[in-house]
């Protein structure tokens, strides 16, 4: 497995890392920013305040995008476990 090859697979797994982690973190900084603003306008200071809706919106995004997280990692690992088996194969 040359330098090219290795390349390929840290671009593969970073690509794979955003892909799954991205959708639930965006979601998390949207609510944390809308929750910040409600507690500056406000002047309500309760941590529970922002935990809770980031903690339920997190919970619905990986609700909703489980199976599209699951197919990637499954194609992810289906594929690094290919390019294994063909390097122990030379």
């Amino acid at each position: 497995m040359g330098e090219a090859e290795v390349g390929v697979a840290l671009r593969d797994a970073m690509w794979v890392v955003f892909k799954l982690g991205g959708p639930p973190l965006v979601c998390a900084l949207i609510i944390g920013l809308a929750m910040s603003f409600i507690q500056a306008v406000t002047q309500i200071n309760e941590a529970t305040l922002a935990f809770v809706p980031k903690a339920l919106v997190i919970c619905g995004v990986l609700a909703l995008t489980g199976p599209f997280m699951l197919s990637t990692l499954m194609n992810y690992t289906q594929n690094l476990f290919d390019q294994i088996i063909e390097v122990g194969g030379k």
